[in-house]
């Protein structure tokens, strides 16, 4: 015990000691492709935790948190590698907040931040291929969105409820879109459930209807879209609704967003589906401080927040900005034991690491890590009702 103390005064004051500097966090994220409308609020999300940090002046001596942004395209693994290459050696950023899809997620951290050792909490990766033990990465990749193989099984369980025991599968063709349907199908199947088909889709196209004439002549209770919503997603509910193939569908979380809405309103009525999200105290606070300067409840907007949070955080746990001693500090801050940090609370929670005390960051997602850096999960369930993408329950 008196050793631990000795520990605890000695890391107080090595964070006390900590001199000023300016620390430039990268912010990779598709700002440009199958889910260019999602991602400028995740931005924002993260961004605000690096202002809500720099205003308080408690990290690291008082030092200021810039975020630089780049563009992950979500799809092109060779742009998304060459994006963070220049954020870590041009603009010599810290650690990375991102990056989104999970095809580009993969490849940045294998070809970028091992080579650099840089830190990653990426807030919507969730391929279960990224389910990476610390002796493969580093410990150096973390997320705050669960896994897919999470999501299969809500998914799975959501259908079941609505009575739904025989669908069809559409996929975007890359990491994301075949772990997703994968999980789906062992999940539904080991359940009771049919899947009639389980067959990919290209992005990009203009016509989906041989797709979609697949799908249909397969069958089912309920077309399962595991695709992206300003992409081949949405041309394949289109195409379905015009064919009069389906009519009601399921919706993972690469789907839901306002463009669901506005591109189909009460076309797809009744239609189901799922995001990772809360109600969770963490997440009224997040709303209440976003305060209507950009939608706090779009997916991953909120794990944005908490991913640049648990960055800064660990730093200060760390006396440091250098991710090859922060890293370690990242599941630290983030779980039990210590007092509960809610959004709006980074101040308080710099200030208690800074006096060697302990910290249970909950933050607008009830985040968890378990694992090597995974998020536990919690998943808000929608339905469409009235042309509008409303939460029926949380899981």
């Amino acid at each position: 015990m008196k050793k631990l103390l000795l520990a605890t005064a000695a890391g107080a004051l090595f964070a006390g000691a900590a001199s000023a500097e300016d620390i430039k966090l990268g912010v990779i994220l598709g700002f440009t492709g199958p889910i260019e409308s999602l991602t400028p609020s995740m931005a924002d999300g993260a961004e605000l935790a690096m202002k809500e940090v720099t205003d308080s002046g408690k990290l690291l001596g008082g030092s200021a948190v810039m975020p630089v942004r780049a563009d992950s395209t979500c799809v092109d693994a060779a742009a998304a590698s060459a994006a963070a290459e220049r954020l870590i050696t041009s603009d010599g950023v810290k650690g990375i907040m991102g990056a989104d899809c999970s095809g580009v997620t993969g490849a940045i951290l294998n070809n970028v931040a091992l080579a650099n050792g840089v830190v990653m909490i990426s807030p919507s990766a969730t391929s279960p291929g990224l389910s990476h033990n610390n002796n493969e990465d580093n410990g150096l990749f973390f997320r705050t969105a669960p896994s897919d193989a999470r999501q299969g099984v809500v998914m799975t369980e959501v259908l079941m409820e609505e009575g739904i025991k025989e669908v069809a599968v559409t996929y975007t063709n890359n990491d994301y879109g075949k772990g997703l349907a994968d999980s789906f199908q062992a999940a539904f199947e080991a359940a009771g459930g049919t899947v009639t088909i389980n067959a990919a889709h290209e992005d990009g196209k203009a016509d989906y209807s041989a797709e979609v004439g697949a799908l249909a002549a397969a069958g089912g209770d309920r077309l399962v879209v595991a695709g992206y919503v300003d992409q081949g997603g949405s041309g394949i509910v289109r195409a379905a609704i015009d064919s009069g193939a389906f009519d009601t569908f399921h919706f993972p979380d690469g789907m839901i967003s306002d463009k669901l809405q506005e591109n189909f309103g009460d076309e797809i009525e009744g239609s189901t589906g799922q995001h990772p999200g809360t109600d969770s105290p963490g997440a009224a606070k997040f709303t209440e401080l976003v305060g209507g300067a950009f939608d706090a409840s779009s997916p991953f907007t909120p794990e944005s927040y908490d991913a640049a949070a648990l960055i800064m955080l660990a730093m200060q746990a760390a006396g440091s900005s250098d991710p090859a001693a922060y890293k370690d500090k990242v599941m630290d801050v983030a779980n039990a034991p210590g007092e509960m940090i809610y959004p709006g609370e980074l101040g308080k929670a710099l200030e208690i690491l800074a006096g060697g005390g302990d910290i249970d960051y909950v933050g607008a997602t009830a985040v968890e890590l378990i694992g090597a850096g995974e998020s536990a999960g919690n998943y808000r369930q929608i339905v469409v009702k009235g042309g509008e993408i409303t939460t029926a329950k949380y899981r």
